[in-house]
C-alpha cells in the first residue's frame, strides 16, 4: 500500500517539476487546487447559466488565445507585436475558403488543420524577415502593426463579385461567413456549436495553458527569458538570438491562428475589422492588465475585460461601447501607472510581502532560547 502511494507521489512530484518553475506564477500545491476547482466550475457552468451567456463566453475563450499568443512573445521573449491579429484574421478567413469550398465533416476537420497552418506560416515568414533582417524593439511593434492594417485595408476593399475563391466571397467590408467546426468522416458528422464549442474551448485552453507552463519552464523558456533580459550577452554566450526569436514568433502565430479558427467558427462569420487598429490593441490591454509574464493573468483578464465590454455594450446600446473603450483605456493607463508588472505579478509579490512580514513577526516573538533551538 505504502509503496503505491509512494509510487503516486513520485508521479505528482514529477508532473509539477515539469509544470512549475521559474517563469511561471502559481508554483504550489494550493494554486493547483484552486485551479482544479476553477476548471471543474467552469465545466459545471454551461448547466447553470442560459444559452446566451454560454455562446459569449466561448467568444471569451477563442479571443483568450490571442492574450496567450502575446503573453508567450511579449512576456516571456521581450517581442511587442501589434501584428497577432494579423495571424488570427488569416486563420480564419483560411478556414472559411476551405470550409465553404469543401463541406463535408472530413474537409471541415481538414480546413482547420489547414488554416492553423497558413497562420503559423505566414508567422514564420514574417518572423523571419524581421529577425534575419536585423529588425529589433520598437521597430518590431511598427512593422506587425503596419502589416495588420495592410490586411485590413486590402480585406476591406474585396467586396466585388470578382474576389472570390472558388464559392468563398470574401466579401469585403461585409465579411465573409464561416462554417462551424464539425468532428466526423464524410458527411456525417458532429457540429461544434453552442455548449459543445464552449467545452471544445475549454478543453483546448486548458492544454494549451499547460503545455505553454512546461514550455516556458524548459530550457527553451529559459533561453527566452535570457534574451529578454540581456539579448547581447545571450548572443555572446553563442545562442542563435534571430532563430530563438523566430520559433518563439511563429509558436506565437500558430496560437493566435488556433484563436481565429474558432472565432470565425463561433460567430460564422469574419470581416476586415480583426485586422482594425482598435482590435489590435485590445491583446495589448488584456496581457498589460493581467501580466505580461503571466500566463494565467492574461487568460483571466481577457475574460473579465471582454465580459465588462460585453455587458456595457447590451445594457446601454451604442453608448455604452463607447464607454467600455474609455475605461478599458483608463484601465490600461491605471495598471501601468501603479501596476506596472500587471495584476497577478504585483498580487503575487505583495502575497509574498506579507507571508515575509508573518515569518519576521513569528522570528521576533521567540525566546532568546527558542531563537537558539
Amino acid at each position: 500500500m505504502s509503496e503505491s502511494v509512494d509510487a503516486e507521489a513520485s508521479v505528482l512530484d514529477r508532473l509539477r517539476g515539469r509544470l512549475e518553475g521559474p517563469n511561471t506564477y502559481g508554483n504550489s500545491l494550493p494554486f493547483w487546487a484552486v485551479f482544479a476547482v476553477v476548471i471543474a466550475g467552469l465545466a459545471l457552468y454551461p448547466q447553470l447559466v442560459g444559452v446566451y451567456t454560454v455562446i459569449q463566453t466561448s467568444r471569451y475563450f477563442a479571443l483568450a488565445f490571442l492574450a496567450l499568443s502575446l503573453s508567450f512573445i511579449w512576456g516571456y521573449a521581450g517581442i511587442l507585436s501589434f501584428g497577432q491579429v494579423a495571424f488570427f484574421g488569416v486563420a480564419a478567413y483560411t478556414f472559411g475558403i476551405i470550409g465553404l469550398n469543401f463541406s463535408s465533416a472530413t474537409e471541415i476537420m481538414a480546413a482547420l488543420v489547414g488554416a492553423i497552418l497558413v497562420g503559423t506560416v505566414a508567422a514564420a515568414i514574417v518572423g523571419y524577415f524581421m529577425f534575419y533582417g536585423g529588425v529589433r524593439d520598437t521597430y518590431v511593434t511598427i512593422m506587425t502593426l503596419v502589416i495588420a492594417l495592410v490586411l485590413n485595408t486590402f480585406m476591406a476593399q474585396t467586396a466585388g463579385s470578382e474576389w472570390a475563391v472558388g464559392v468563398a466571397q470574401l466579401g469585403g467590408f461585409n465579411g465573409m461567413d464561416i462554417p462551424s467546426l464539425t468532428l466526423g468522416i464524410g458527411q456525417s458528422g458532429f457540429v461544434l456549436e453552442r455548449a459543445a464549442l464552449y467545452y471544445a474551448l475549454l478543453a483546448a485552453l486548458v492544454v494549451t495553458y499547460l503545455g505553454l507552463r512546461v514550455l516556458v519552464n524548459s530550457s527553451f523558456g529559459l533561453t527566452m527569458v535570457a534574451i529578454r533580459e540581456d539579448e547581447a550577452r545571450t548572443r555572446t554566450f553563442g545562442y542563435d538570438v534571430p532563430f530563438v526569436k523566430l520559433v518563439v514568433f511563429t509558436i506565437g502565430g500558430a496560437l493566435a491562428a488556433v484563436g481565429g479558427v474558432f472565432y470565425g467558427s463561433w460567430g460564422n462569420y469574419i470581416d476586415p475589422t480583426v485586422f482594425g487598429i482598435a482590435f489590435a490593441a485590445l491583446p495589448v490591454v488584456w496581457v498589460s492588465v493581467g501580466g505580461r509574464e503571466s500566463l494565467v493573468g492574461a487568460l483571466g483578464a481577457t475574460v473579465l475585460i471582454e465580459r465588462m465590454r460585453t455587458e456595457l455594450s447590451s445594457g446601454i446600446g451604442p453608448i455604452g461601447s463607447e464607454w467600455a473603450l474609455v475605461i478599458v483605456g483608463g484601465l490600461l493607463l491605471g495598471v501601468i501607472l501603479f501596476m506596472p508588472a500587471g495584476v497577478v505579478p504585483t498580487a503575487d509579490d505583495l502575497i509574498a510581502r506579507l507571508r515575509d512580514r508573518r515569518t519576521e513577526r513569528g522570528q521576533s516573538t521567540n525566546t532568546p532560547e527558542e531563537a537558539i533551538e
